[in-house]
């Protein structure tokens, strides 16, 4: 046989076996009508997911807003998955019922029966916990979860000049799931505000976009108010696309500095994002220091490096 088909079948058989197979957790809430823009970098990871030859999406569960997540997720893969048709199921509607099945834990309990996964956790960890405290056999089918929250101690989450704290929406919002999942022995990686605050998209930065395309219209026409908000409240117009990283740390990990190893704990402490949470005055933390002596150990993903944000931008402007 000819040397370079050997060779080249030798980096295909490569390529094939560096692939990740993913199950995409999502909160998604982009383009969701209310009295308020939703934020949009969920929706933005799963068009830069689908473009990844890294990965590949076995299959995808919403949890929260889930009627309307189910739609929107549908309309985002039939504009950029070209590849092998992905199943969709609904979650948990409101990250309240840790224990409670649902469409989205069946199909994950079924999917890591047949091969093992990471999943990528960008919402809240209620359909992930539930599948790990109803179906512990299942848990070695899980290779790791890449999660979007969680901070260093005294980090504040104030994005743009400042002028606001927010809080850690995936954590706070259902902690109980998050416990379930750090008293798990599964391999965790988080990367969440910290990383993904040295990347912002504003519209400049989606001057590659194909406005005469439907989806990169869509795209760029839906994130307008989004940026209006950010601008109103953080003084920034534009976005950090936070779930980004979460991705990013599976897809390109070498675009990040990291605490490997690091304990994590759930400290109660003074809320520091009082403004928009006025009725707690102390909260729970999920903090990671080396100091910690807590027994669960996980990689934080500390920082985005430069380059990161225009392998967001490229992806985006890959065409199917």
């Amino acid at each position: 046989m000819n040397i370079k088909i050997i060779a080249f079948a030798l980096l295909f058989s490569a390529s094939l076996q560096a692939q990740t197979k993913v199950w995409f957790d999502t909160d998604i809430m982009i383009g969701m009508p209310d009295k308020t823009p939703r934020e949009v970098d969920d929706g933005v990871t799963l068009i830069m997911a689908l473009k990844q030859a890294q990965i590949e999406i076995v299959g995808i569960s919403s949890i929260t807003y889930v009627d309307y997540s189910y739609d929107v997720i549908n309309k985002i893969l039939k504009w950029h998955n070209k590849g092998a048709a992905i199943p969709v199921y609904k979650g948990s509607p409101k990250a309240d019922d840790l224990g409670v099945e649902n469409d989205g834990t069946r199909a994950l309990y079924n999917a890591l029966k047949k091969e093992e996964l990471t999943i990528l956790a960008l919402g809240p960890m209620t359909n992930i916990a539930t599948l790990i405290q109803n179906h512990p056999d299942i848990i070695p089918q899980i290779e790791k979860i890449s999660i979007c929250a969680a901070r260093t101690p005294g980090l504040l989450f104030n994005p743009g000049n400042g002028k606001l704290n927010v809080f850690d929406y995936n954590y706070e919002l259902d902690n109980k799931s998050m416990d379930v999942v750090l008293n798990s022995p599964i391999p965790l990686v988080f990367a969440g505000y910290e990383p993904s605050s040295y990347t912002h998209i504003g519209n400049i930065d989606l001057a590659s976009l194909d406005l005469n395309e439907e989806a990169d219209k869509w795209l760029f026409d839906i994130v307008q108010p989004w940026m209006e908000k950010n601008e109103m409240f953080f003084g920034v117009r534009g976005f950090i696309p936070f779930d980004c990283s979460t991705l990013g740390v599976i897809t390109h990990p070498d675009y990040f500095t990291y605490y490997k190893d690091i304990p994590i704990q759930v400290n109660y402490k003074k809320n520091d994002a009082l403004i928009v949470q006025p009725n707690k005055p102390f909260k729970n933390f999920l903090e990671v220091s080396y100091k910690f002596k807590s027994k669960k150990k996980v990689d934080y993903a500390i920082r985005a490096l430069q380059g990161f944000e225009e392998k967001i931008l490229e992806t985006l402007s890959v065409k199917n």
